[in-house]
C-alpha cells in the first residue's frame, strides 16, 4: 500500500504518483491514468500546459474509483499569473478536469507575477475549489521572495530531483519550512547512467527488484513524494510495486553518495522569463 504524508495544509499525499508530462495522445492520457488507478496509484500530477487535464479528467471518472480517494494535482502556467488571470484559469482547470475541488494546484515556474496568482490561489483555498498550493520548480531565493509575503504558505516544491542531483541547498530550506519535495525527475530522465550505477545495481539484485523500483524506493524512504511517468501499463504496474520492501542504511547511504554537483536538467532562467508568458496552454479534446 502506498505510504501517505501530511501537508501543512491538513491534507495528506501519496508519496507515489503518475505523472502525464507529454503524454499528449488523450486516448493513451486517459487510459494510462486508469491503468495507474487500478495498479493502486492514488496520485495523479498534470499541468495545463500538459494540454491533457480533460484526458486526465475521464480517466479517473471512468475508474470506478471513488473521488475522496484520489489526490489530484494541477499547476498554473506563467501566462496565467497575476490575480485576475490566476482566477479564471482556475476556474478552467475546474472545468476541464471536471473532478471537483483540487487537492493540490501548484505554480508551475517562478516567472512572472507570482505574488498576484498566489493570492488567487489562496482565495481558491478559501472558497473550498482547492486543498492545498504550492509551486514547482522553486529555488531558496525564489521561495525567499514569496514567503513574506504568503498568508498561507506553500505546501509543496514539485522539483528535478533524484539520487545524481539531490537539491543539498533547497532541501534543507524546505525542511525548515514545513514544505514537502516532490520529484518530477525521479528516475533522473531514466539515465542509463544512473540505472547501472553499483549502489543501484547491488541493492536491485539484493532485494530482487529492478533498478528503476530501487531508486523509486529511495525516494520513499527519504520522505519525497515522486511522480514517475509511464504509459507501458506494466511499468505503470512495477513502478509503484516498491511498499514490500525496505532498503538498509547502508543501501541508503551508498545511493545517497551517488550525488553530483548539478541538475540534469536547466532550462536558463532568461529564457523561461523570455519564452513561458508567451506559450499559452491549449487545451485538447
Amino acid at each position: 500500500m502506498v505510504t501517505i504524508i501530511p501537508l501543512s495544509s491538513g491534507t495528506r499525499m501519496p508519496q507515489l504518483g503518475l505523472g502525464v508530462y507529454l503524454v499528449t495522445d488523450v486516448a493513451v492520457c486517459e487510459s494510462s491514468v486508469k491503468s495507474a488507478l487500478d495498479s493502486g496509484y492514488r496520485l495523479i500530477d498534470t499541468a495545463a500546459i500538459y494540454r491533457n487535464e480533460r484526458a486526465v479528467g475521464r480517466g479517473i471518472r471512468s475508474s470506478g474509483v471513488p473521488r475522496d480517494e484520489i489526490f489530484l494535482t494541477t499547476k498554473l502556467w506563467p501566462s496565467d499569473y497575476g490575480y485576475d488571470k490566476a482566477r479564471a484559469a482556475i476556474g478552467g482547470a475546474l472545468e476541464r478536469l471536471d473532478c471537483g475541488p483540487l487537492d493540490l494546484l501548484l505554480l508551475h515556474q517562478p516567472v512572472g507575477d507570482v505574488r498576484g496568482a498566489w493570492r488567487a490561489m489562496e482565495d481558491a483555498v478559501d472558497q473550498g475549489v482547492v486543498r492545498a498550493i504550492g509551486v514547482s520548480n522553486f529555488a531558496m531565493s525564489d521561495l525567499e521572495r514569496l514567503l513574506p509575503a504568503a498568508r498561507i504558505p506553500p505546501a509543496v516544491d514539485q522539483v528535478e530531483l533524484h539520487p545524481h542531483w539531490q537539491q543539498p541547498h533547497l532541501l534543507p530550506y524546505l525542511a525548515q519550512h514545513a514544505i514537502v519535495p516532490e520529484a518530477w525527475y525521479p528516475l533522473g530522465h531514466g539515465s542509463t547512467k544512473l540505472l547501472a550505477e553499483p549502489a543501484v545495481v547491488g541493492a536491485a539484485a539484493a532485494h530482487g527488484k529492478s533498478a528503476v523500483q530501487v531508486i523509486l524506493r529511495w525516494h520513499v524512504q527519504r520522505g519525497f513524494v515522486a511522480i514517475p511517468k509511464s504509459t507501458n501499463p506494466a511499468h505503470i504496474a512495477a513502478n509503484i510495486d516498491v511498499f514490500d520492501f525496505e532498503l538498509s542504511p547502508a543501501e541508503m547511504a551508498g545511493i545517497d553518495a551517488l550525488g553530483k554537483d548539478r541538475p540534469m536538467f536547466r532550462l536558463p532562467r532568461w529564457m523561461m522569463a523570455a519564452t513561458m508568458p508567451l506559450a499559452r496552454p491549449r487545451p485538447l479534446a
